[in-house]
């Protein structure tokens, strides 16, 4: 009764404690960001959205953009080094 509630699909108790990789981290951000743009598209869709909501799901979209932008700076080796 006093178990922790299963996350997800329950099959990856294992890979909770193992570090992400920046490839997965990569997939991770991407597939937010993606959902966000949907949020986003269907927000847009209703006559009196939420213009606050707008604001701040565009926010986190540049913010996630930034973050797949600098992850994938860090993934390419610097040729110049």
């Amino acid at each position: 009764m006093n178990e922790p509630p299963e996350q997800g699909n329950g099959n990856n108790a294992e890979a909770a404690n193992e570090a992400m990789t920046p490839a997965m981290r990569l997939l991770n951000l991407q597939a937010k960001h993606r959902a966000l743009d949907v949020k986003i598209s269907e927000l847009h869709s209703y006559p009196y959205q939420n213009q606050i909501l707008l604001q701040r799901l565009k926010k986190e979209k540049l913010r996630l953009k930034d973050a797949i932008t600098r992850l994938k700076d860090e993934m390419i080796p610097d040729l110049n080094a």
